[in-house]
């Protein structure tokens, strides 16, 4: 990825990405994780990637609305435990670097500057769900699901869940949410909060179509500061705790409880 000399957009094929797909369509850009084999898993350079595409995005006067999706099946399970699991478990200061990406690529989206729409086509689980949650509106495909799994794997679900779910659902839902790791099915979410608008595969993109034509007709500086006065709690919970989140997750790649639910899941996938 070159770094830019100005903040002025380029056209995205200059970016060189790998890990996501990066288009720009008149007053729409698309950010695609494209990592279906591994159902969209974050690596680092998927990481450094959409934080690169949303600055992008944030300097294009000409984009007026940021669609996030995935390929495949998945829409996004989060951290890719296969590829950095075994580097970071007795590794606190990898996994502080490596965090440090995540808060980065979740800062550059809340910051973007115009509306985000997700386009859930698939499972949103982990950090995916808390992708999803970081956009303003979301749709989401009948047979899709959200679930968290961090308490039954190793790690506290504090990059955007335990700030942002008890705003969008509100505190019980959210604790029933994170402390059980159960499944809720698309019309489920919908029916919480969790998403706008729920559809038939078929439908998604014409759903989809149309809010973003809804969005772009705004007025953008309008929009823009609207944005930034609704981002107020999500803002205020989040860098209440995202620093303090950081160091914790690192120190407890120490800990026996997180080594063993890691090794064991990594385990599991070996088989």
């Amino acid at each position: 990825m070159a770094e830019p000399d100005a903040p002025v957009a380029v056209d995205p094929a200059e970016l060189g990405f790998e890990r996501i797909r990066y288009e720009k369509d008149g007053h729409r850009a698309t950010i695609t994780l494209s990592r279906p084999e591994v159902l969209n898993a974050f690596d680092f350079r998927m990481l450094r990637e959409i934080a690169r595409a949303c600055e992008d995005a944030s300097w294009d006067d000409a984009i007026r609305v940021v669609v996030v999706t995935g390929e495949g099946r998945a829409f996004c399970v989060g951290a890719d435990l296969r590829s950095w699991g075994a580097e970071l478990v007795d590794n606190p200061r990898a996994y502080w670097k490596w965090f440090g990406a995540f808060k980065d690529m979740h800062d550059r989206l809340r910051e973007i500057g115009k509306p985000t729409l997700a386009r859930v086509q698939g499972i949103a689980v982990g950090g995916g769900n808390e992708l999803q949650m970081a956009c303003d509106l979301a749709v989401m495909v009948d047979g899709a699901y959200i679930r968290h799994v961090g308490p039954e794997h190793g790690s506290v679900p504090a990059g955007g869940a335990t700030q942002w779910l008890p705003i969008l659902v509100g505190d019980r839902r959210a604790r029933e949410i994170l402390f059980l790791c159960e499944e809720i099915p698309a019309r489920q979410a919908l029916e919480w909060g969790l998403v706008n608008r729920v559809c038939a595969p078929g439908e998604l993109d014409a759903v989809v179509d149309e809010l973003v034509e809804k969005l772009a007709a705004k007025l953008p500086q309008t929009m823009r500061y609207t944005k930034q006065q609704l981002n107020w709690w999500r803002d205020l919970s989040w860098h209440e705790t995202v620093g303090h989140a950081r160091d914790w997750l690192a120190l407890s790649m120490l800990n026996d409880e997180a080594k063993d639910a890691i090794s064991a899941f990594l385990e599991r996938r070996e088989h």
